[in-house]
């Protein structure tokens, strides 16, 4: 019995991570270039209940990111830029270099390009500077990053990709990740297009998600009338064994 309550103890405390992590998913849903995360632990346990006779493994399940592609879609502004394909912008911050996909920027007091909390948005040589005078309707990007103010080039983007080692990323917060010391960004190839005028939408699909959450309430309250039949039965047994 102690086995079984251990188990399913283990099990309850996996689906209510998961809850956590659709709940997150869903909340944003609407924000600008957010990396959903996954979880297969549900879909692990259904498989292994549905295995008639089967042996009862442990699962071990880690939430991880999924950083495929979101929609592009165009919002007109100047300063909103959409990256299609590997890679990240990079933005240096008081508290060290984070990666983003959110290219939604706007420029400070400085002229220079930063992000919606004023961090400063890299380009090849730094801060990117726009010159004084120049029209935001001056201000032209290429495919490749390439800054142009009044048909001169300023600078470049500063986008880097991780390869193989992406999936090494930590999230930090604010639509941000870092990197440890160990993992090496390089910069992006001619695979990662910059879009001015446009913004990555979330790539979390609401019905999925949803599915997901139908699926993960279902498997928690049958563990829960699994621990309320074993109390069931451990109190028949006491009866018996006093009788």
């Amino acid at each position: 019995m102690n086995d079984i309550a251990s188990q399913i103890g283990s099990s309850s405390e996996s689906l209510v991570r998961e809850l956590q992590v659709i709940a997150h998913n869903l909340a944003n849903v609407s924000t600008v270039g957010f990396k959903r995360c996954s979880n297969s632990f549900s879909r692990q346990l259904r498989r292994q209940q549905e295995r008639l006779g089967g042996d009862v493994e442990q699962i071990v399940a880690q939430p991880r990111l999924d950083f495929s592609q979101g929609r592009i879609e165009a919002t007109g502004r100047t300063f909103d830029f959409a990256l299609h394909g590997p890679g990240f912008f990079v933005i240096e911050t008081p508290g060290g270099v984070f990666y983003t996909r959110n290219g939604s920027f706007q420029v400070n007091d400085k002229s220079q390009i930063v992000d919606s909390l004023g961090n400063i948005v890299a380009g090849s040589h730094g801060a990117i500077t726009i010159p004084e005078g120049v029209s935001t309707m001056d201000i032209e990007v290429t495919e490749e990053g390439h800054i142009f103010a009044a048909g001169a080039e300023v600078d470049k983007f500063k986008i880097v990709d991780f390869g193989d080692e992406t999936d090494k990323l930590e999230p930090v917060g604010l639509n941000r990740f870092s990197a440890a010391a160990a993992v090496s960004p390089k910069n992006a190839d001619e695979n990662t297009v910059v879009r001015q005028g446009y913004t990555e939408a979330s790539n979390v699909n609401m019905m999925e998600e949803l599915v997901d959450m139908i699926m993960v309430q279902r498997l928690y309250e049958a563990n829960m009338k699994i621990v309320g039949n074993n109390k069931d039965i451990s109190g028949s047994l006491l009866s018996a064994a006093m009788a």
